[in-house]
């Protein structure tokens, strides 16, 4: 199924964003829709800005009851008074079967599924059933949590359902760690979807990633760096009194200015000279890398011996002791060299989760087996 993904475009034939957008494209709007007057100044704008597609939240669900959850089917109303007068198309959120009939019957031309729609297969599958027969484009956000599985998922069950024209969107994971934002991006998720589906347009929402207006600027120029088709911002006339995210929300006059500083890069350089370059130090980088793997297969031939030699004195596996000594050397190599301690964290992390399993294989090994 995947190998049928990678051949779906976003807007393939008549509408295809990158011809009648350009790149990136932009989107932006309020978190929610708290008024038509505020709708209105937000969407006028924003059209102003050159930017024609406007995001708004029409239904909002909140982790917690008794805050503001959204207008409602009242802002579907306001959506077509204002696309009658500013010509623009809206995208708004969808997080169930009601939600998507009541999107179509007031002509809403993109809807997106976000985060917490995504982690249920069921609600998932029930709205691409309802999709079956319309030419709506869909956007799929990530997983709350960071599991490439359920994104390539929902975006197979919107896919089978004769939905040809679907996006993916990046808003950042949830973490149990301490991090500066609000939903870590690990970048390296999204990286890899797009690997798998090279062809599904990845846009970028810096706001729920960031959490804080002032992180914006900063994480949507990195993903114009690793090449996104597309950045979602949100924006509110008066951010610090918005009903629901204000934090994370963009005034129209940062917004601008935002939009101003953003650098897009090319996909290559035909200069001759760069070219011979960049093929010269990628040579170096396979040879490095090379060593790399070699090195890593000597350790671990390294740690079956220590496995079997556990085994047969009856020491168990994990020696926390040993592991933090590692750990702890391997930061203050890294740091003496000047790498990322947190680099250097991460990857003994998985080597030692791979040491582990090994070891584990061994201890349960049969006698009679093969070795």
């Amino acid at each position: 199924m995947v190998g049928e993904l990678s051949k779906i475009v976003l807007m393939e034939t008549e509408g295809n964003w990158k011809n009648e957008f350009g790149r990136p494209w932009m989107i932006a709007g309020p978190c929610s829709a708290e008024t038509y007057e505020q709708l209105f100044q937000t969407t006028k704008a924003v059209y102003d800005l050159g930017i024609t597609v406007v995001r708004a939240g029409v239904w909002k669900p909140r982790t917690r009851p008794n805050t503001f959850e959204g207008v409602g089917e009242p802002a579907l109303e306001w959506i077509e008074a204002i696309k009658a007068e500013i010509p623009v198309q809206f995208a708004i959120e969808v997080a169930n079967v009601q939600h998507l009939e009541l999107a179509l019957k007031h002509h809403i031309d993109m809807v997106w599924l976000g985060a917490r729609t995504t982690v249920n297969p069921f609600t998932v599958q029930e709205i691409a059933d309802a999709l079956k027969g319309t030419d709506i484009p869909v956007m799929v956000k990530n997983p709350v949590n960071p599991d490439l599985a359920l994104w390539l998922g929902c975006i197979e069950r919107i896919a089978n359902a004769g939905v040809r024209q679907i996006a993916a969107i990046h808003r950042g994971f949830s973490s149990f760690r301490n991090t500066r934002y609000r939903n870590e991006p690990l970048w390296q998720l999204p990286i890899e979807l797009k690997g798998r589906l090279p062809h599904i347009p990845l846009i970028c929402d810096p706001s729920h990633i960031a959490g804080d207006r002032s992180m914006i600027r900063e994480i949507a120029q990195k993903a114009l760096d690793l090449n996104y088709d597309g950045i979602m911002v949100e924006t509110h006339p008066d951010p610090d009194n918005a009903l629901s995210d204000p934090m994370q929300q963009v005034s129209l006059r940062q917004l601008a200015d935002i939009i101003g500083d953003l650098k897009l890069r090319k996909d290559t350089c035909d200069d001759a000279l760069f070219k011979s370059k960049l093929e010269e130090l990628r040579n170096r980088i396979d040879s490095i890398d090379h060593d790399i793997v070699e090195n890593l297969a000597n350790r671990l031939r390294i740690i079956e011996e220590i496995g079997q030699y556990k085994k047969e004195n009856d020491v168990t596996i994990l020696q926390m002791e040993r592991w933090t000594s590692i750990l702890n050397s391997r930061r203050e190599w890294s740091k003496a060299l000047g790498l990322s301690t947190d680099l250097i964290e991460e990857i003994y992390k998985t080597i030692h989760s791979e040491s582990i399993r090994k070891q584990t294989e061994i201890f349960n090994r049969s006698p009679e087996s093969p070795s």
